[in-house]
């Protein structure tokens, strides 16, 4: 994991602050959530706090609160690990009001590895702002964000 965070940064230094800070937050989210659990349990909690950190890094994210980027999330993780192309999973906190949707835009393989693009698209006060990313299956099961 450290080797991840260090080579992470070194990357950041070629993005815009927007992607140096998701790329942190992922990899700050995925630490903390390995610390999380045990067996499957740690591999969610992983993967989803890779997921969150990606999302509180972003511009987008210092608007949303805990509830929401849980549910953001859980959305991202399901849409990736279930959804076919072109489908989508939807979150929504009623306290808060914002909600989201994830599509899975295309499926691949990279260096053998299945990988999908997505969109997420956040509503804040009926407004919508759009994440893109790529996840990539590792071969230990878990996703893993490359961009």
């Amino acid at each position: 994991m450290a080797l991840v965070a260090v080579l992470s940064i070194a990357v950041t230094g070629c993005a815009s602050r927007q992607e140096s800070g998701a790329v942190i937050g992922a990899v700050t989210g995925a630490i903390i959530g390995n610390q999380v659990g045990e067996g499957t349990g740690r591999a969610l909690a992983t993967a989803a706090g890779a997921v969150v950190g990606g999302i509180v890094g972003s511009e987008i994210g210092r608007e949303l609160d805990e509830a929401d980027r849980r549910r953001a999330a859980a959305a991202e993780y399901y849409a990736l690990e279930e959804e076919e192309v072109g489908s989508s999973r939807g979150w929504r906190n009623p306290e808060s009001g914002h909600r989201g949707e994830v599509v899975i835009k295309r499926e691949y393989r990279r260096n053998g590895r299945l990988c999908r693009d997505y969109e997420h698209t956040i509503y804040i006060e009926g407004e919508p702002d759009v994440l893109t990313g790529t996840s990539c299956r590792g071969n230990d099961g878990r996703w893993r964000s490359i961009g």
